[in-house]
C-alpha cells in the first residue's frame, strides 16, 4: 500500500472517528449550515465549556473545523466548517417562507446575498439591518455590475421593519450577529469588504457569499 494511499486511509479514519460520537455530530451539524462561537455551541449543545472544547479538538484535527476572530467582538472567536467536510451527506433545515439576510447596515453584504439568493432559489429573499446606512455602497453596485448580478437599487432598510412570521434569519456580518436583540436562526460570518473598500475586497466577500448561499439553497426545498 502506498504512502498516499494510507493517508488518505488515515483521513478517512479520522473523520468517521470525529463523527462516532453523537455530541461532536450535532456539532458539525450545526456548521454545515452556518457559523458559531464557542459560547453559543456550549448552550445549543448544554454541554460545559470543558467537554465542547474537547470536542471541538479531535474536529479540529480530523480536519473538520476552523475558526477565526469576530469582526465585532475580538475576544470572540467563530467556528466554522471546513468546505466540502460533509458532501456525502447534508443536514437539511425546514422550508422557510422566505430567507432574509442581516448585516450591519444593510448596505453590502446582506444586499448581495438576497440578490444572489433569488438567482438559486424559488423561496423569497429579503434583506435587513440593525443600524441601515442612507443607500447601498457603491464597491456592492460595482461588484454586481461586474458579476453581471441584478441588484435593486433598494434604500436600506432596518431589520424590526422587515422581519415577518416564518422567516429564516442569517446574520452575514458579525456585528449583526452579536448585537440582534433577536435570535437569528443562521450566522454566514463575511468579512466585511466596504472596511478595505478594494474591488478585490468585494469580490472575496461575494464569492464566499455566492458559495455560501448555493449550498443551503440545495438544502431546502421549497
Amino acid at each position: 500500500m502506498n504512502d498516499e494511499r494510507t493517508a488518505t486511509l488515515e483521513h478517512r479514519a479520522a473523520v468517521f472517528g470525529a463523527l462516532s460520537d453523537p455530541a461532536r455530530l450535532r456539532i458539525v451539524d450545526v456548521l454545515a449550515l452556518g457559523d458559531a462561537s464557542s459560547s453559543e455551541l456550549a448552550e445549543l449543545l448544554g454541554i460545559s465549556s470543558n467537554l465542547l472544547a474537547h470536542h471541538l479538538k479531535v474536529l479540529r484535527e480530523a480536519g473538520l473545523v476552523t475558526s477565526h476572530p469576530s469582526q465585532g467582538d475580538g475576544r470572540r472567536q467563530y467556528l466554522r466548517l471546513v468546505e466540502d467536510a460533509l458532501d456525502a451527506a447534508p443536514p437539511r433545515i425546514e422550508t422557510p417562507a422566505r430567507v432574509v439576510f442581516v448585516c450591519t447596515a444593510n448596505s453590502a453584504r446582506s444586499h448581495l446575498a438576497a440578490a444572489l439568493w433569488r438567482q438559486h432559489s424559488p423561496i423569497r429573499s429579503a434583506s435587513a439591518g440593525t443600524h441601515p446606512a442612507e443607500a447601498i455602497d457603491p464597491g456592492a453596485l460595482d461588484v454586481a455590475r461586474r458579476r453581471a448580478l441584478p441588484l435593486p437599487r433598494r434604500r436600506p432598510r432596518a431589520l424590526v421593519d422587515v422581519a415577518e412570521a416564518g422567516d429564516l434569519v442569517v446574520t452575514v456580518c458579525d456585528l449583526a450577529h452579536e448585537e440582534l436583540a433577536v435570535p437569528n436562526d443562521l450566522h454566514w460570518s463575511v468579512p466585511d469588504p466596504v472596511r478595505i473598500g478594494t474591488p478585490a475586497a468585494f469580490d472575496t466577500a461575494y464569492d464566499e457569499l455566492e458559495g455560501r448561499v448555493t449550498a443551503l439553497a440545495a438544502r431546502l426545498s421549497p
